[in-house]
């Protein structure tokens, strides 16, 4: 229960009935004014869902258009060079339009409202819908191909354009939206696949975040800034649904009238309008969003408000010391001490990892969509005793044990999405460690096993390209479980040479810190949690017991809440706080079940208490 005094000057709403505690702005497509003629194939968008300013695209790839809400007009103010699959930002009578084909152009033409001049070129020519994000005096362009998946990003001061931070994830044909300080990018296509990743910009580095409900490219969005937006459209097929980013998380809103891909999407997520693309055919018709009318304002995670009616002060937050654990799908291969990846129940994946038998290991890789397992392409070399990092999309699988061997390896390959690749080793060999990361770009791996069975309190960063020894854990273990980003993870548990641990520590970039300690020490515990101070620590063993427990922290001290249904360690472990999942391991027995366990927290809200 929150202390008022806690929160002083705070901002409150003023309610007289307890509101939503979480909840979107649905709404409604309507039909809106038609194109003159269809038209799709990346058209150069900018504006709002009343001042809508259309360009390129094919079959006219240099004719400029108008909407005014109502009806479409063409002033005659068409692009100096016809293009199509170009990148675009800006408003109806300001706006830039970047690269496109054909020829995958570095050519840049900036609208004045009545005419389009050609400005000093990107450094970098691309084509297949890069993203764009700001205003004719301060924005980005990023990503799109050339032929393949870039991951480039330039900014625009108004007069010259200069690289600034990559994408951590190349891609073309993805849906984006923002300013040059707040911008965000959506799916779209890797090489070759299509990714459910998202990534958002703060002006001066981008951030994987939560990945969206279904995987697309080709895709239409409409963003003021990375906190909040929408996205619709797309394939494979000619897809209709649209997806809510409140800055956390997608929801499924309203459905397109008509499923399509390869048009132009702008405004924001309360109104928005999609033109064009092909369905197949081509179309010429748009469609408008317009956010549902909400009677009372939603209160989201940590808002507050006065109930005048009662003269309480109350909170809206996570229900923390509650929870549940259902049933989830079966792997297919059951195994323990696999490489974990994912942020979430719908977007995990489990690399090699420990058959049920002694000196037994697979190459396997299963994929979890939030009701079943399927396996994908093996890694390059079996194994078990691994430690994972990533997205689904991409992913890391590190070190581990030769079937056979006794003692740790080196070897670390990389997932694209498609395939894995090895790259860089880390410094030392070694097996059972913990180890966490938002991509496979940017990871870090804590403690284990070396040779000779000693236990380690080694720390390796990977930036992509190498690994880097940086500060030590506080305490050498092996066997302990980690959660979290490269610059923000937790440690906890473990097996430190002799008998098992309570330890948890956390890692900022720099260095560790220990952490009040977890109620009941155990080995092989899984961690869940992404970057926030919110964690789970979930099973564990202590020979001869198997533990089912579950343990939360809020930051400041470990809570027992709902336990698992069977007693395990060592299995698969990924997702957040309140939305996450463990699968396989070793349970009881002993066996090595293939069952996933799946962990949702609710929310309430709470009365606050009043102190001086």
């Amino acid at each position: 229960m929150a202390e008022y005094k806690a929160i002083h000057g705070t901002l409150f709403q003023h309610k007289t009935s307890d509101p939503l505690v979480t909840g979107v702005a649905n709404g409604t497509w309507a039909s809106g004014g038609a194109m003159p003629a269809a038209r799709n194939s990346g058209i150069g968008e900018a504006g709002t869902q009343t001042a809508t300013l259309a360009f390129g695209g094919l079959p006219a790839p240099g004719v400029t258009l108008h909407y005014d809400g109502t009806s479409w007009s063409a002033p005659g103010n068409d692009l100096n060079a016809n293009r199509y699959t170009m990148g675009s930002f800006g408003i109806q009578t300001a706006a830039i339009g970047a690269g496109g084909d054909p020829g995958t152009v570095d050519t840049v033409e900036q609208y004045n409202g009545s005419s389009w001049t050609e400005i000093a070129e990107i450094n970098t020519g691309r084509a297949q819908n890069p993203g764009g994000a700001g205003t004719v005096t301060a924005g980005l362009i990023f990503g799109g191909g050339n032929p393949g998946s870039v991951a480039n990003n330039e900014s625009w001061n108004g007069s010259a354009w200069t690289e600034v931070g990559d994408l951590n994830t190349a891609r073309r044909n993805a849906a984006s939206g923002g300013t040059s300080t707040s911008a965000i990018l959506c799916t779209g296509q890797i090489d070759p696949p299509v990714t459910d990743t998202v990534e958002t910009w703060n002006g001066t580095a981008w951030t994987e975040v939560a990945e969206v409900n279904s995987q697309r490219v080709n895709v239409m969005g409409a963003f003021d800034d990375n906190s909040e937006g929408i996205i619709f459209g797309g394939t494979p097929g000619a897809i209709a649904s649209t997806e809510y980013w409140d800055g956390t998380s997608w929801t499924e809103i309203a459905d397109l009238s008509t499923g399509r891909s390869d048009g132009g999407g702008c405004g924001n997520e309360t109104a928005a309008i999609c033109l064009g693309g092909k369905s197949p055919p081509v179309i010429a018709n748009t469609e408008e969003f317009t956010a549902a009318t909400i009677t009372d304002s939603i209160v989201n995670d940590g808002q507050c408000f006065y109930r005048s009616d009662t003269g309480d002060f109350k909170l809206s937050l996570t229900q923390f010391g509650t929870g549940a654990w259902a049933s989830g799908g079966n792997l297919n291969q059951a195994r323990s001490q696999g490489a974990s990846t994912g942020s979430s129940q719908t977007t995990a994946m489990v690399s090699a990892g420990n058959k049920f038998s002694p000196g037994a290991s697979y190459d396997a890789v299963e994929q979890y969509d939030g009701t079943s397992w399927t396996e994908i392409t093996e890694v390059n070399t079996a194994r078990g005793h691994s430690t994972g990092a990533g997205t689904p999309s991409a992913a890391l699988c590190v070190s581990g044990i030769l079937a056979g061997q006794s003692s740790g390896m080196a070897n670390v390959e990389s997932w694209n999405g498609s395939s894995w690749t090895e790259v860089s080793d880390v410094n030392s060999a070694f097996s059972q460690a913990g180890g966490c990361g938002a991509t496979n770009t940017a990871a870090v791996k804590f403690g284990g096993e070396v040779a000779g069975g000693t236990s380690t309190a080694n720390t390796e960063t990977w930036d992509g390209s190498s690994w880097t020894e940086v500060a030590n854990l506080n305490m050498a273990r092996t066997q302990i479980g980690g959660s979290g980003t490269s610059t923000d993870a937790m440690g906890v548990g473990g097996h430190p040479g002799s008998g098992v641990t309570n330890d948890a520590e956390t890692w900022d970039g720099s260095s560790w810190t220990e952490i009040s300690n977890v109620n009941t020490s155990r080995q092989g515990g899984m961690c869940i949690g992404n970057s926030t101070p919110l964690h789970l620590f979930v099973g564990g063993n202590n020979s001869p017991t198997y533990y089912t427990i579950t343990e939360a922290w809020n930051g400041t001290s470990w809570t027992e809440v709902a336990d698992l249904s069977t007693a395990s360690y060592n299995g698969t472990s990924v997702g957040g706080y309140t939305n996450g999942l463990v699968a396989g391991g070793i349970a009881s027995a002993p066996t090595q079940p293939a069952a996933t366990e799946e962990w949702t927290i609710p929310e309430s809200i709470s009365n606050l208490t009043i102190t001086d």
